[in-house]
């Protein structure tokens, strides 16, 4: 168990998000709500073994199973986990493909670009739904992305600097695309309980072949 105020009082040394991508596989499971970790731990090139989540990034329902994490039980996580560790260490390549495609889908899907055309559309839309006109309150002060970054490190700093802001947009922001296709995102849904079926069927037969 992370202690989170401590890791704040010492720089988070223990939790160094850089360090710990030397691992083969990474857990993502959720805590008491959604976890910002989701995205670090998929940027890492290691297999994430993905626990069934109750919350959902926006950009999450995009992935696949087995094409980009592996899925895991949220009822029987230890034999999932298990499992995949088993799987994975006897298809070492096929897990690091799996690895590389969510580090690949991070790094191009969710560009900064692509998060800030995507947050201008996100708070457009729901600056529509307010009934008041938000005001600056009094004694607020605004931080600059230089003095956010200056004091990091390694990738973290790196990739900080990439995401600011370094001058006024040249064009404007994407336009949003259509939703989907009612026949296509029931496809696309309808592969991926079919993938994660397929897992649990591994599991299953693991289990029996035990016993």
């Amino acid at each position: 168990m992370q202690d989170w105020i401590q890791e704040s009082q010492q720089g988070f040394n223990q939790s160094n998000l850089e360090n710990q991508c030397t691992y083969r596989y990474k857990i993502y499971i959720e805590g008491s709500a959604w976890s910002v970790s989701e995205k670090y731990i998929l940027a890492c090139d290691s297999v994430t073994l993905y626990v069934k989540p109750r919350f959902y990034d926006f950009f999450i329902r995009s992935l696949q199973p087995l094409q980009h994490y592996w899925p895991i039980s949220d009822t029987n996580k230890c034999k999932s986990i298990k499992h995949a560790v088993v799987w994975g260490n006897d298809h070492k390549q096929k897990v690091q493909e799996i690895g590389n495609a969510a580090s690949n889908f991070i790094q191009e899907e969710l560009k900064m670009d692509y998060v800030y055309d995507y947050m201008f559309h996100l708070l457009n839309e729901y600056a529509r739904l307010l009934k008041f006109e938000p005001k600056v309150p009094e004694g607020a002060v605004e931080l600059c992305a230089e003095s956010m970054a200056c004091e990091r490190n390694g990738l973290e700093k790196k990739f900080m600097a990439e995401s600011m802001v370094q001058e006024p947009s040249t064009k404007a922001p994407c336009s949003l695309p259509p939703p989907f296709d009612p026949t296509w995102l029931r496809i696309f849904n309808g592969n991926k309980l079919n993938l994660i079926r397929r897992v649990e069927r591994w599991e299953d037969y693991l289990l029996e072949k035990k016993d």
